[in-house]
């Protein structure tokens, strides 16, 4: 794991700030806020990456010539930990595409991080998690995933311990 890795470019955070009022921490946080947009694009963003993989090339490029084509979108509501979130499911014309993030027929998003979080506090190793992950969930996650969700709360982690030294 990367100690202090940025994962965010001061000028991106800006740009997402940029109409943020702070005396009304709703515009960030609320059911509709800045957080819930950037979830759903988020999610979105990672299922078109997932179809441009079983398709074999990406959006608005020649196709691989199988037979099997993208077939617009459908629309999915999910339930986070927090909030609803409304996304657009890329399809497929054979109806193959069986996306990773959020599965078909999953319409619950929650707690996934926690979960992580909460078997690398017991000790287990990266390889760990992801094979209880695929046991219990049927999810495959790759291990740079499982080390961003740790990396995430490291410094916490690392205050933490030092309490008690």
């Amino acid at each position: 794991m990367t100690k202090n890795k940025k994962k965010f470019s001061s000028e991106l955070l800006d740009q997402l700030m940029n109409d943020y009022d702070p005396s009304n921490p709703q515009m960030l946080i609320g059911k509709d806020g800045l957080i819930s947009d950037l979830k759903k694009a988020l999610i979105e963003r990672a299922m078109n990456a997932e179809m441009d993989m079983h398709l074999g090339y990406k959006k608005n490029q020649l196709s691989v010539g199988d037979g099997n084509y993208r077939n617009g979108i459908s629309s999915k509501t999910v339930i986070s930990d927090d909030d609803k979130i409304n996304i657009d499911v890329p399809r497929d014309r054979d109806s193959s595409f069986d996306p990773l993030i959020v599965k078909k027929g999953q319409r619950t998003f929650t707690g996934f991080n926690d979960k992580i979080i909460s078997m690398y506090a017991r000790g287990m190793t990266v390889a760990e998690i992801q094979g209880h992950l695929e046991e219990i969930y049927g999810v495959e996650v790759s291990g740079d995933f499982i080390s961003n969700v740790t990396d995430s709360i490291i410094d916490e982690v690392e205050s933490w311990q030092k309490s008690f030294r």
